[in-house]
């Protein structure tokens, strides 16, 4: 009973508002596998919305007390020592959630506020990371009720056809759409608006698409291998990431200059934006070997088949020693 007591709780923080809700559940469940039991006592706290609570042995739950993160198991009052944050989408991916723990002083997985809400908002991202020679592809940024301050003859003349139209702030799978020509701009912004009041035109590159993890402790720098994304769909997107209709190779096929820049480029991005926790960032490598960024995604997918939990296993490492690393590095 006393090693029970010595256990750090963790909450491993799921759900959101997004429609990734469902996405983040299986995240959660792959991340309460891979988490060391013997170490740690590990829960799950689905949040949507008001409705907080915590998983318990036997198919119960309770209500998180928002004050402290807290709550009731066998009659005592219990708190978390750390948030394991698997939330893609809001409030888990923008910011909102990291202020809430900052206010009440709990540790947590991702980066701070500031680099999640950037990392959410694609728009913002690039043009910061352009600022530190970041290759990233042209766009442009259209806000629902201002439609008509861009045209679909600017849209062809700036960023040309195709082009792709998605969500500028929220996850990566829904709402996207890859457009060939002007007459199909118009539908393409209105679906991308269901997800996201703000929407972004962006540059088709066309390449090989890569995904590759890092994360940082005070001891270590660990650049995951990368996976290279093949799939027969017009793009990456909900099917191809969650029903299989894709192909992914890992290690990536690259040569060994590329596989040092992406690297290099990958360690740069984690500095510039002082991240905190497991990324994976994808580019595109053009025929050319010019190495584009294509989006930062701080709060990765991490079912067993999810990309980070492949590359750690490419990188012959465990999933488990992963977590503690994470873990234990803010303590």
């Amino acid at each position: 009973m006393i090693m029970e007591q010595l256990k750090r709780n963790i909450a491993i923080v799921c759900g959101g508002d997004s429609s990734e809700h469902d996405v983040s559940l299986r995240s959660a469940q792959g991340l309460y596998s891979f988490f060391d039991k013997e170490r740690y006592n590990v829960y799950i706290v689905d949040i949507k919305g008001q409705d907080w609570h915590v998983e318990l042995p036997g198919g119960l739950t309770a209500r998180i007390d928002r004050n402290d993160f807290s709550f009731v198991e066998n009659g005592k009052a219990k708190l978390f020592d750390y948030a394991y944050i698997t939330i893609h989408g809001t409030p888990g991916e923008n910011g909102i959630l990291q202020g809430y723990f900052d206010l009440i002083g709990l540790p947590y997985s991702t980066s701070g506020v500031l680099v999640e809400a950037m990392t959410f908002d694609k728009f913002v991202l690039n043009q910061y990371l352009r600022g530190y020679g970041v290759s990233v592809a042209d766009s442009l940024l259209i806000r629902q009720g201002y439609e008509e301050l861009v045209s679909d003859d600017e849209i062809e003349q700036r960023i040309g056809m195709p082009c792709f139209v998605k969500p500028a702030a929220d996850g990566s799978s829904f709402g996207v759409s890859k457009v060939k020509n002007k007459d199909q701009l118009a539908p393409a912004i209105r679906k991308a608006m269901l997800e996201s009041p703000e929407i972004m035109v962006e540059q088709f590159l066309e390449g090989t698409e890569i995904s590759i993890g890092v994360y940082k402790t005070h001891e270590k720098s660990v650049v995951l291998p990368a996976t290279e994304v093949v799939t027969t769909n017009e793009f990456f997107d909900y099917d191809a990431k969650y029903n299989g209709q894709v192909q992914e190779i890992t290690p990536a096929r690259l040569s060994e200059d590329i596989t040092r820049r992406v690297r290099e480029i990958t360690s740069h991005i984690y500095d510039i934006l002082h991240c905190n926790g497991i990324i994976r960032i994808d580019y595109i490598i053009s025929k050319e070997g010019k190495i584009s960024m294509l989006e930062v995604n701080t709060t990765p997918g991490m079912t067993p088949t999810s990309f980070i939990p492949q590359q750690v296993r490419a990188a012959g490492l465990s999933m488990t020693d992963v977590l503690t690393d994470i873990v234990e590095n803010q303590f």
